[in-house]
């Protein structure tokens, strides 16, 4: 009788299983669907890079934050930038439509050396690179080890500066080598849209997401499992890369300007802004009083200030 009752428990957890491997490409086959890519390929090193590339003036490249891809600067940034910069923006290694670069999660210094290649590739010359939240580490990457490659930087929410705080929970079991492959179909099957819209609430707080942002940004794409895989690789990694990187600051001599609300919770002002502003010769801290951890949409004039600022700067307007 054990033996039966074991069999039987394996036989319904190799069902249950078989059956979130069936629901997880279902839901990633519907999210593609639903979302389909919305730019243009190119190769780099023989891997596919999705972007796009909108207006006309000096170059800027916009590089989104962890969990997302592209669209987040689609929404309304690249319609209100195009008219006086030709704006690019790339999906990052293995989130959107571009490809992983290994299965160990690509570090913000590979990320960084991929933008620049893809950059070259699309003509684009010593562009302002702004780079918002986890982009935002990726973008002082790029300034730190491609100086030559940007005319000016824009951080808006970014870590920049080793912090104290432990890897939350959902990053912990992500990443892990043993629990992450096994969460990530479980999550891509089975978390209902209602826990996904609430999640994005939860970054823009303490504001609310605008009105047709939920449905124009696609989270479910965030919910593939190499993604979610990649993505939690690239956060668990975070704080080791910007220890390193943190020392060769000195190394960046472009115009930066710095973008940070003081209620975010997710990056601190106090923890990394400020200090970063303290510490770049000639950098300029704006601080949004009661503004969360999306300036962009939620006070994109100061945003977009910061850019035509750091354009100025560095005399491309």
């Amino acid at each position: 009788m054990g033996w039966k009752l074991l069999l039987g428990l394996a036989a319904l957890l190799a069902l249950g299983w078989a059956l979130t491997l069936w629901q997880a490409a279902r839901s990633e086959a519907r999210a593609e669907a639903e979302y389909p890519p919305s730019g243009k390929f190119i190769s780099v090193d023989g891997r596919r890079v999705h972007y796009i590339q909108e207006g006309s003036g000096p170059d800027l490249l916009l590089i989104h934050g962890a969990s997302g891809n592209l669209r987040d600067w689609t929404f309304a940034a690249v319609d209100r930038l195009k008219s006086r910069y030709r704006v690019t923006v790339i999906d990052r290694p293995g989130l959107g439509y571009t490809q992983r670069l290994d299965a160990d999660g690509a570090s913000i210094t590979e990320q960084a050396d991929l933008l620049v290649a893809a950059a070259a590739q699309l003509g684009l010359e010593r562009p302002v690179v702004l780079g918002h939240s986890y982009g935002g580490s990726v973008a002082l990457a790029l300034a730190v080890h491609h100086p030559q490659a940007l005319s000016a930087l824009v951080l808006v929410s970014a870590p920049s500066i080793p912090w104290g705080s432990d890897l939350p929970t959902y990053y912990r079991i992500t990443a892990h080598p043993v629990l992450g492959p096994l969460a990530a179909p479980l999550l891509a099957a089975w978390v209902p849209d209602r826990l996904v819209r609430d999640a994005v609430h939860d970054v823009f707080a303490p504001q609310e997401p605008p009105a047709g942002y939920i449905e124009h940004f696609p989270a479910r794409l965030s919910l593939r499992r190499d993604t979610i895989r990649e993505n939690a690789l690239q956060r668990a990694n975070l704080l080791a890369e910007v220890t390193l990187l943190a020392p060769h600051y000195d190394r960046i001599t472009v115009p930066v300007e710095l973008v940070h609300g003081d209620t975010d919770t997710t990056v601190g002002l106090s923890i990394h802004s400020l200090p970063l502003s303290q510490r770049l010769k000639g950098a300029a801290l704006t601080a949004l009083p009661g503004i969360g951890h999306m300036p962009h949409h939620v006070a994109p004039a100061q945003v977009e200030a910061a850019i035509d600022r750091a354009a100025l700067r560095a005399g491309l307007r």
